[in-house]
């Protein structure tokens, strides 16, 4: 009986948020199959609460999704307020952008869509040790990232001047958009321009800024032009 209430109190606690209920019932079945984990609540994207989630006081967010509005302030909402609750993202594509954005949100694991059952429990044992998961190649996506990132840091401090890197102003407010997490659909709605024009000139920036993902093209223009000269 000891031991017992020793593994309950060891376990780790897990809220599932997942749009699809088949996909919570399937998963609330698997964990509950396993000793060590322990779903301690289950909701809609649409139908969570930061509030909620805490009130649960599970160690770990377990979420299908960074696609909406709705999903991204939830993410923001828990990192903000309680950081000590780890996030784990599963289901997703392998973007980079989308990957990034991720981490710049705070999450601490990211499992693409063909990630098996075992390797979502073995996630979730590795984010609760105070891991970090995301698949290989990300991970060099993340490496790179941090890489140019350092390099860029070092040059400023170095005492390089800020420029304006050939940008248009229409090309710096475009990039604004992209940083405020705008699709190009919205970007274009809000510039009174074609999708296509957007593209064009996300495509043709990234190049200038020698970037090979939208999310590092907004990363080298904030350094160079949005934030301020001290």
């Amino acid at each position: 009986m000891e031991r017992g209430t020793n593994d309950r109190v060891s376990a780790v606690s897990v809220y599932l948020v997942a749009q699809n209920r088949l996909l919570r019932e399937t998963l609330v079945r698997l964990f509950q199959k396993r000793s060590g984990i322990s779903v301690v609540g289950e909701s809609r994207c649409s139908d969570s609460s930061s509030t909620e989630i805490t009130q649960s006081k599970c160690d770990l967010v377990l979420l299908d999704s960074l696609g909406t509005c709705e999903s991204i302030g939830l993410v923001e909402e828990l990192s903000r307020h309680v950081p000590r609750t780890k996030i784990i993202l599963f289901g997703m594509d392998e973007d980079p952008d989308c990957f990034l954005r991720a981490i710049q949100v705070g999450i601490r694991g990211y499992l693409l869509k063909d990630a098996s059952s075992l390797d979502i429990i073995t996630a979730v044992q590795a984010v609760a040790r105070g891991e970090a998961v995301c698949p290989p190649k990300l991970c060099a996506v993340l490496f790179e990232f941090v890489s140019r990132e350092l390099r860029r840091k070092s040059i400023s401090v170095n005492g390089q001047k800020r420029t304006n890197l050939g940008l248009t102003h229409r090309q710096r407010e475009l990039m604004r958009l992209v940083e405020e997490g705008l699709t190009n659909k919205e970007i274009a709605a809000n510039l009174n321009l074609s999708e296509f024009t957007v593209r064009n000139h996300i495509s043709r920036i990234m190049k200038r800024v020698d970037a090979d993902t939208r999310h590092e093209a907004v990363e080298v223009i904030r350094t160079n032009i949005f934030s301020p000269v001290h």
